[in-house]
């Protein structure tokens, strides 16, 4: 009985999928309003083939002077919204899939469960969500010049119906198939490798009612973000390929898929253009992740000091 009692407890100690869903949409605001420039800058350097930007501060200064200021917030509207719709989907979704892993008798959860909750939030918000708000987001971000009149693209919304007019509605789902290698693969190390860097560093267990201080949850987030991009480059290179191109006068596109896109850039740009947009993509995960979950540990930090402090570890 006292068995079965002290089970339960731990169980009803966990962070409910809805609190974790509202900490991930806060901390994505606060991510997008910072970062956005350097998602610009990554977006520019793996489109440009023919070497117009020396380097990231090349293209941020280029990019400034030619197209002002706000160039580098191009796009944040979808980038906002897709970051917010993200981060909800992803934490709420990667609780819920922990929760079904769970051991019915001890209330743990192995890291292999771990990784594969990982794997599925991030599989199901490549599919769901990032893919069509990036889309959107890279035909935005690829325009270039002073005067919007002449941008193909007016605005997100006129963006995603010209896309929808032109290429069908699956082409808002352009170069889904490494969107969800990608996501997947960064969501299972990085879910993983947080809660490892949390107890190692900090001692912090769910439903312990400690508070990480906002450093302290940036540092985690911030070592778990780092591995992703490394494995995950080629990935998101070849996305970001498929997403930009649009098709021709003849309906014709130049990539005919993920493994094709990769054949097609390793054999005309060389191996080393499937990692084209890494250094960006550490100046931005990393320092996402760090800021996200700054703001989503204090949201279940209050609320498991508040809730579950008095629960059984």
């Amino acid at each position: 009985m006292a068995a079965a009692a002290s089970t339960e407890s731990r169980n009803q100690a966990s962070i409910p999928p809805y609190m974790k869903a509202v900490s991930g949409s806060l901390g994505g605001v606060v991510e997008a309003c910072c970062l956005q420039p350097i998602d610009v800058i990554k977006t520019r350097l793996q489109l440009d083939r023919g070497g117009v930007y020396k380097g990231i501060a090349h293209c941020g200064s280029t990019v400034v002077r030619t197209e002002g200021v706000r160039a580098l917030w191009k796009g944040l509207t979808p980038f906002a919204t897709h970051l917010t719709l993200k981060y909800t989907l992803r934490m709420g979704s990667n609780a819920m899939f922990q929760t079904a892993f769970k051991d019915s008798e001890t209330g743990k959860l192995s890291n292999r469960d771990r990784f594969l909750s990982g794997f599925g939030a991030g599989v199901l918000e490549a599919l769901a969500i990032v893919t069509p708000f990036e889309v959107v987001k890279i035909r935005l971000q690829q325009q270039k010049g002073l005067s919007p009149e002449l941008f193909k693209y007016k605005g997100p919304i006129h963006c995603a119906r010209t896309i929808v007019r032109e290429e069908s509605i699956l082409g808002l789902w352009s170069g889904a198939a490494p969107t969800v290698m990608r996501n997947g693969t960064n969501q299972a190390v990085m879910f993983t490798a947080k809660n490892a860097f949390d107890v190692l560093l900090w001692n912090k267990h769910e439903g312990d009612g400690k508070v990480l201080q906002p450093w302290q949850s940036m540092v985690s987030g911030f070592l778990a973000g780092t591995a992703g991009p490394f494995c995950t480059g080629p990935f998101d290179v070849v996305k970001t390929r498929l997403m930009a191109q649009s098709r021709d006068s003849e309906g014709g596109v130049k990539y005919k898929g993920m493994v094709h896109a990769i054949r097609t850039i390793h054999a005309e740009e060389g191996l080393l253009a499937l990692w084209r947009g890494l250094l960006p993509r550490l100046m931005r995960i990393p320092p996402g992740q760090a800021i996200m979950w700054a703001v989503a540990d204090q949201v279940t930090g209050l609320y498991e000091k508040r809730y579950l402090l008095n629960a059984p570890l």
